[in-house]
């Protein structure tokens, strides 16, 4: 176990680049089991999530070579399927939920996967159901192995369907595309998701050779086809990173631009930032965060105070709530986070409540921030980084927060962002990374 040592205080200033989006490099690391032929992934982030699949995938047989940072080649030419129903390579999936979109892959191409549950962040339900329905439309046979605790699901032929999902749920909208690619027939996927993700993982298959409509929308069509080949894919920047970024701009910058951000794929990111009173300038693919002396929450058109909440792409994604929660501790006014889609991530408000910060925890799924207009700053303590995005949370608190504050379980931070204390001590953050 390890902590970060944080000594509140520092002004930011300089030049960061996002590191290449985590969860789209989770899908196209596991699209590359789809051919037998060597397919090369580039800006792939160096992070414990992305680490892990890769992980999963050599031990599976599949030949991964590394060219440079980021820069990797797969070639799933002798892939072990029996290894893949084995105890111990179950067990090891359990560990990273990013593991279930093993199951389309394995299914499309072998005809059999074994699922146990997966892992990943402790932030409430997240069903399975998308996943299983989905492919079970395809003709896939679900099986529940009641001493094992894992689901057996085998498939002779795959044939395209209809499918209305339940959900618009991102890893069970790439499992079923994944799955559907090689199906004999034509799938419909209506109420898909379209996060960038998805779409990235859309071009990545018709490189390869697959027959996919409606990209970006949410209604995708698939013509099946008898294989896929090699082929050739770049990550894009990761939103989230962006901005997390813009938010410790926000915070602690004395003006910081973020380089290379893929500004066309950030969606309503920005616009959000905004409506906190955050100045986000675009500079081509670029972006400027000046020094905020302070900056104000604005109101709806009827004087009601303003709700930020959580929605399918294009809404805002869940996964930033946590940080503009902690920015908006230091606005001028008063806003409502709405998380509708985890009943359990913003469970760490908490932590800054002990920091001082004005929050009221309304129920699970939604908080109210008063703002502090810098005229009281939160204070330093000891707390414990509960998920990914909690934790960037917290460190962001923490770099703004008079004194010293420790944050114990930094293994989290670390599945989700690329050696984040030597890249923020370069804007001029003080922390320390311990070994406990």
């Amino acid at each position: 176990m390890a902590s970060f040592i944080i000594e509140g205080g520092h002004r930011l200033a300089g030049e960061i680049c996002p590191q290449g989006a985590k969860n789209e490099a989770l899908e196209v690391i596991c699209a590359t089991l789809l051919t037998a032929e060597p397919v090369r992934i580039k800006n792939l982030p160096d992070i414990a999530d992305v680490n892990h699949q890769i992980g999963l995938l050599k031990d599976l047989g599949v030949k991964v070579t590394a060219h440079a940072p980021g820069d990797f080649t797969f070639q799933a030419d002798e892939v072990d399927v029996a290894y893949a129903q084995s105890d111990e390579f179950l067990a090891r999936c359990t560990k990273l939920r990013g593991s279930v979109m093993l199951i389309g892959p394995l299914i499309a191409r072998f005809g059999r996967a074994v699922v146990a549950r997966p892992g990943g962040d402790k932030i409430g339900r997240r069903r399975l159901d998308t996943h299983f329905l989905g492919i079970q439309k395809l003709g896939a046979k679900f099986d529940y192995d009641l001493a094992r605790g894992v689901y057996d699901i085998q498939a002779t032929r795959l044939c395209g369907t209809y499918m209305l999902l339940d959900e618009a749920s991102v890893t069970g909208t790439a499992n079923i595309i994944m799955a559907a690619v090689m199906a004999t027939g034509t799938t419909t996927i209506y109420n898909a998701a379209c996060e960038p993700y998805i779409q990235q993982l859309c071009h990545l298959l018709n490189r390869m050779g697959a027959k996919i409509s409606g990209i970006a929308s949410n209604l995708l069509t698939i013509v099946g086809v008898g294989s896929l080949h090699g082929a050739a894919h770049a990550v894009l920047p990761d939103m989230i990173e962006v901005g997390s970024f813009i938010g410790m701009a926000a915070m602690v910058g004395d003006g910081i631009r973020i380089k290379h951000v893929g500004f066309d794929n950030l969606g309503i990111i920005p616009y959000t930032f905004g409506r906190l009173g955050v100045q986000v300038i675009r500079n081509g693919d670029d972006i400027f965060v000046p020094r905020h002396e302070h900056y104000e929450i604005e109101s709806f058109l009827d004087g009601s105070f303003m709700t930020l909440s959580d929605a399918p792409w294009p809404g805002l994604t869940p996964d930033l709530l946590s940080v503009l929660l902690v920015v908006a501790t230091q606005a001028k006014g008063t806003v409502l986070i709405h998380q509708k889609m985890f009943e359990s991530r913003l469970f760490f408000v908490d932590k800054l409540i002990d920091m001082g910060a004005q929050i009221i925890l309304c129920d699970p799924h939604r908080a109210v921030v008063v703002g502090h207009d810098h005229q009281i700053r939160l204070r330093g303590g000891r707390m414990t980084s509960p998920d990914i995005r909690a934790g960037i949370a917290l460190l962001i608190a923490a770099m703004s927060a008079e004194g010293v504050s420790r944050i114990s379980n930094i293994e989290q931070i670390d599945r989700g962002y690329e050696n984040i204390e030597s890249r923020l001590s370069a804007l001029g953050a003080c922390i320390k990374r311990v070994e406990e």
